[in-house]
């Protein structure tokens, strides 16, 4: 296995006995408790030195509920050193008093507004949107992106207009792998990787390809096109635990991502595994 430990920038850990996430109510694989214990049984044989908790869709009025839970189980285990929390950015400069009570937990590192439910076109174009996400300049917080592919041309404007604040890409924008689709995500990522100010997580693929039958040569076009883009130091291995528990073992997607890369160099291969995401988060 690989012999590097991992810092894994996207965990997520829910309880429903302590929150309400709406989204599980019709979910009966992952309706139940996962924490941390869970977490790190279902990774061995591989070393997960650090965890970042990303923000795990409860009620929209919990959000500091969750990072308050999230902090006690650090404080039981330490290896869980950073958190993205949600924030109600939609409330324009309104958000601020909430982020100022984020800022006040030191495992936050940045925030997440989940967009890759929203309908209406232009959501994250708002005027009252983007006030709010220049917001987090003032706490250094950074923002998740998590939309789907169709979803980039927005995304791109955005980034446009806030170049003060660091981005992160969850799962590759999620393009459709089950499709075997590459364009017009291929040359979107292009565009977002001139930015220097933009990261991307390798999460989530596998939930995208066909769940059941996914080979990694399925994975390698959109693996290898982002690193392509963003080159090996704006790149970060996360998992999308335990979503990710619907289509792959932990172990298999470390080898598959290990496999993609395998031609890297020593240095290359621990930036993406571990280095970035320490620096990207300031864990």
């Amino acid at each position: 296995m690989n012999p590097i430990p991992i810092v894994d920038s996207h965990v997520h850990f829910w309880n429903p006995r302590r929150l309400r996430y709406p989204w599980l109510a019709n979910n009966n694989a992952l309706n139940r408790a996962f924490e941390p214990a869970d977490f790190f049984s279902q990774t061995l044989p591989v070393e997960v030195e650090k965890v970042v908790f990303v923000e795990a869709g409860r009620a929209q009025t919990q959000n500091l509920l969750e990072v308050g839970w999230v902090d006690d189980l650090a404080a039981r285990e330490p290896r869980i050193r950073g958190i993205i929390a949600h924030a109600t950015l939609e409330r324009g400069v309104g958000v601020r008093q909430e982020l100022e009570a984020l800022s006040k937990h030191r495992l936050v590192k940045g925030v997440r507004r989940l967009l890759q439910d929203e309908t209406d076109p232009g959501f994250c174009l708002e005027s009252v949107f983007i006030q709010g996400v220049k917001s987090l300049a003032k706490f250094s917080f950074s923002f998740d992106l998590c939309i789907y592919h169709y979803q980039l041309v927005d995304v791109l404007e955005l980034v446009r207009r806030c170049p003060e604040i660091t981005f992160v890409l969850d799962h590759v924008g999620k393009p459709d792998i089950r499709g075997r689709v590459l364009a017009p995500w291929m040359a979107q990522i292009k565009q977002l990787a001139a930015f220097p100010n933009v990261w991307c997580k390798l999460s989530g693929l596998v939930t995208e390809a066909d769940i059941a039958h996914w080979l990694p040569e399925d994975l390698r076009p959109y693996i290898q096109h982002v690193l392509d883009c963003f080159g090996y130091k704006r790149v970060m291995f996360g998992s999308d635990w335990p979503v990710a528990t619907l289509a792959t073992t932990y172990p298999r997607w470390v080898e598959t991502v290990q496999a993609a890369i395998a031609g890297a160099s020593d240095l290359d291969q621990r930036a993406v595994f571990s280095t970035n995401a320490t620096t990207c988060y300031r864990l």
